[in-house]
């Protein structure tokens, strides 16, 4: 290996096995890779060989200094994974601390590659910790669900403690329990039980989600840095307090998406850490449309429907009239494929388009995009917050309820649908964003957050220097 390589500062980077997780994550490789170092970039076994098979990172073969690796994540090859979120937590919990520990003395015994200077791990992935701690290398968390939530999430021990969670019997989803005001969080205003994130919602002390976040969230703060996926501007009472209590020290520099697509090199540009292959005729499909004329529909990439559901949001989008953009999944719905009856997609032919998975980005900065109907992932969130975008909400679990709080009553650009979806709501609440009065309002709105996420990118902006300090006083310090 030449001396120029050897000297390289190098970065492992390692993302919980979630496509909303790895995604910020490789945003982050991509800016740390522009600025100098050697990446290696760590999947399960399971997701590399999904990335393969989508063809999003072939690019990287031609790059000396960007290496993909992966580790076993210990479940069988028939497992669901993200279908079944709980038993994939337990196993990170279970699988990784070996098979972790043994990639990073392969890699900092190799001559073939610096040593590594440091691992950026996902905030819960804290067995990373005890290995960086073992090598004497510094750790840092990247938290990839928003601010707010993760707010939320530290609350879990109080919740605990107050006698307030778990809940007493299984009625408090019905008998108004949820709707419970929380004064006491220092940063949230008038929150409320069923707006913090959605592991609380249970009768069972022992629940493995629950006590999972309990222990885990706290843990990432153990890091010698805390990188947050948002800007200033979006969180800034949230990150007050945070910065008070807590002594790691707090970096945000999102959204990463947009930093990392005005930073990277070309080729970097179009790797995709998508498990999903992506279909691009949909760009050509919303060429042919008005400006603002079409309704963007996404579930994410974990995200379950029932059939019921399915069919709901269906004839709400065929009875609104407007033209939509709708992904579907092979596995959006419960234990079957997604089956839309015949006569809906006949009813729509003329004025939708309905695929299975698409660079989201792309097509919320296109500019016929009018609206997202979203379940409010915190990628999905921040691409349609830098994209000016208003949205629907419909948030399903984990940090979702909270980040639909603020898009809709914190940010004011969302309007919430109910979580048991009627098809006549759907279709008010499209036609309310699409040409309504609080629709316009939402769309100006929008605007002014979509300049915001883009000022605090550009050289001077909070998330520009926030990052420049992250190299300066944690990533490069010793380099």
């Amino acid at each position: 290996m030449g001396s120029t390589g050897a000297k390289k500062p190098h970065a492992l980077c390692i993302p919980f096995p979630a496509q909303g997780h790895i995604n910020p994550m490789m945003h982050l490789a991509k800016l740390l890779h522009v600025r100098g170092f050697y990446i290696t970039f760590v999947n399960t076994d399971f997701n590399h060989e999904r990335v393969s098979r989508s063809g999003g990172a072939m690019e990287l073969k031609h790059l000396e200094d960007f290496k993909l690796e992966s580790i076993p994540d210990g479940l069988p090859p028939e497992h669901g994974r993200t279908q079944d979120v709980p038993s994939l937590c337990d196993a990170t919990r279970k699988y990784f601390l070996s098979p972790f520990r043994d990639l990073v003395s392969k890699l900092n015994g190799s001559m073939e590659v610096p040593k590594l200077t440091c691992i950026i791990s996902d905030g819960l992935l804290n067995c990373t910790q005890q290995v960086a701690d073992e090598h004497g290398i510094p750790r840092i968390s990247l938290w990839t669900t928003s601010t707010c939530s993760y707010w939320g999430f530290l609350q879990y021990q109080e919740l605990i403690e107050r006698g307030i969670v778990p809940f007493k019997d299984e009625n408090f989803l019905t008998n108004g329990d949820l709707d419970t005001v929380v004064d006491w969080i220092p940063g949230m205003r008038n929150i409320r039980l069923r707006d913090l994130p959605s592991f609380i919602r249970t009768t069972n002390l022992n629940d493995l989600m629950l006590q999972y976040c309990k222990v885990e969230c706290p843990a990432a703060l153990r890091a010698s840095a805390l990188i947050l996926n948002t800007f200033e501007d979006l969180d800034k009472p949230i990150l007050d307090v945070m910065r008070e209590r807590f002594p790691c020290p707090i970096y945000t520099i999102g959204p990463v998406v947009s930093f990392s697509r005005s930073e990277s090199s070309d080729l970097l540009k179009s790797v995709s850490m998508s498990l999903w292959k992506q279909e691009d005729a949909c760009l050509e499909w919303l060429n042919d449309k008005e400006p603002k004329s079409v309704l963007y529909v996404s579930f994410g990439s974990v995200i379950v429907l029932t059939p019921y559901q399915l069919n709901e949001f269906a004839w709400g989008l065929a009875s609104s009239q407007r033209p939509f953009l709708w992904v579907i999944r092979k596995d959006l719905v419960v234990g079957k494929s997604a089956m839309l009856e015949k006569e809906f997609v006949e009813a729509t032919k003329e004025r939708g388009l309905i695929l299975s998975w698409c660079n989201q980005m792309k097509v919320l900065s296109h500019h016929a995009i009018s609206g997202f109907l979203t379940h409010n992932g915190w990628n999905s969130t921040l691409e349609s917050i830098c994209n000016g975008v208003p949205m629907i909400c419909w948030p399903f679990f984990a940090d979702q309820q909270t980040n639909c709080r603020y898009v809709c009553k914190e940010w004011g650009i969302g309007m919430e649908i109910n979580n048991d979806v009627k098809r006549e709501d759907v279709e008010a609440l499209v036609r309310e964003l699409m040409e309504g009065e609080n629709g316009k309002e939402m769309q100006l709105r929008a605007k002014k957050w979509k300049e915001s996420s883009k000022s605090a990118l550009q050289i001077g902006g909070s998330s520009y220097d926030n990052f420049e300090r992250l190299l300066k006083e944690v990533l490069l310090e010793k380099h």
